[in-house]
């Protein structure tokens, strides 16, 4: 295992830094990484290292979920609260339901194996677009109406409602039946996460504030209590995603200056974890699957990204928001990665039909739109957003 930590780290950091200089995301070098050592070209990743890939990619989705909650502003996004809400679901709706049709009456597929893929497509990376608003929000880009937070909180919390909904798919896969209980449960596990989360922020912000230690400890003390959410949640009917959010958004609204500390050391872990998430990603992928789904997954990622983009509008009618700042939105909101990485290999290692084709769309939608999304993110922001004081 040691050889091959030695060579992610080294061919990761490379291909990272050279994507990097030609002004794309160092997670397309990741991604690309893993393909290239994987099993399926050199065959240079030990299969220890494959075997907690799951976990390694849970660990990932967690670190990003406590840094996008330890910069939300929610007393802003309590400000266009319509807005917000619709951000976190209707996107995402619109976008399965272009991946249903799409495989169902293109490709043949059925109905559950398109819905599957539809709730991994459907979710929005974090790892793109929060350091991206982070530094809107420092630099006071769309301020006055809270865009980059607005467009932070719904991302994130599009990733908990499609993972939510993944599961959902998955369990009707493999039961071969669809028991409304469990879509019935959805809100519950939402509002449970969301109650839970922000008791467990307070309690700490109490705790840290009686007890005086190192802020890697504090840091420690978080991700174990983020790992202990993961495991209860199915137990304790609660969204662990959610819950986690919402108790790094409470340390941000009770102890801002923490907050800011606390911040910057998740930036250092993210640097590891992230390579790690997109390395294993790109290994599992089986390239040779390339040919006969690569123009039809294209098509398919063409098609159902205007799904979302008319979701993202939809979601801004009635707001205060002007047209720049909603082109604004549907740019931001074009970015793939983190949670395809994170579940895009579910389906295989389940032994689901489609498995590998699903993977592969996963992957090609983080090539394709990762990059797409952080240009135009990085690009546009100048001219479509004004910075402005809260």
């Amino acid at each position: 295992m040691l050889l091959s930590l030695a060579l992610v780290l080294l061919v990761g950091l490379m291909l990272a830094a050279l994507f990097k200089k030609i002004r794309m995301p160092s997670l397309i070098g990741f991604v690309l990484t893993g393909i290239i050592l994987g099993p399926y070209v050199l065959n240079q990743m030990d299969d220890q290292l494959l075997l907690i890939s799951q976990d390694l990619r849970t660990m990932a989705l967690i670190i990003i979920l406590i840094r996008a909650g330890l910069s939300l502003d929610t007393q802003k996004i309590r400000s266009q609260g319509r807005i917000a809400m619709l951000l976190t679901f209707l996107p995402a709706t619109f976008e399965i339901v272009g991946t249903l049709l799409f495989t169902r009456f293109v490709m043949g597929w059925a109905w559950v194996d398109g819905f599957i893929l539809g709730t991994i497509l459907a979710a929005v990376s974090p790892a793109v677009i929060v350091p991206r608003m982070i530094h809107l929000i420092e630099k006071k880009y769309g301020a006055k109406r809270g865009i980059p937070d607005m467009v932070m909180a719904g991302a994130s919390a599009d990733d908990i409602v499609v993972i939510l909904l993944f599961t959902i798919g998955v369990s009707i896969k493999q039961t071969g039946s669809f028991d409304l209980s469990n879509l019935l449960l959805v809100p519950v596990e939402i509002v449970l996460g969301v109650i839970y989360g922000i008791l467990i922020g307070k309690g700490l912000v109490y705790f840290f504030k009686k007890f005086h230690m190192r802020d890697t400890v504090k840091v420690l003390i978080i991700i174990g209590l983020a790992l202990l959410f993961i495991t209860l949640e199915k137990q304790l009917y609660y969204s662990g995603l959610l819950c986690i959010i919402a108790m790094a958004s409470m340390i941000y609204q009770d102890y801002p200056i923490l907050s800011m500390r606390l911040l910057k050391k998740y930036e250092k872990i993210w640097v590891f974890t992230e390579m790690l998430l997109f390395v294993l990603v790109g290994a599992a992928m089986d390239i040779s699957v390339l040919p006969t789904i690569g123009l039809m997954g294209i098509g398919l990622i063409g098609f159902i990204l205007v799904f979302r983009l008319f979701g993202v509008w939809v979601s801004a009618i009635h707001s205060n928001a002007n047209t720049k700042e909603r082109i604004f939105m549907m740019v931001s909101y074009i970015p793939k990665a983190t949670v395809q990485a994170s579940i895009g290999a579910i389906p295989l290692a389940l032994g689901f039909t489609h498995g590998t084709e699903i993977l592969a769309i996963a992957v090609m939608a983080i090539i394709l739109n990762a990059p797409l999304g952080a240009f135009l993110i990085d690009w546009t922001h100048t001219s479509l957003l004004k910075i402005e004081n809260e």
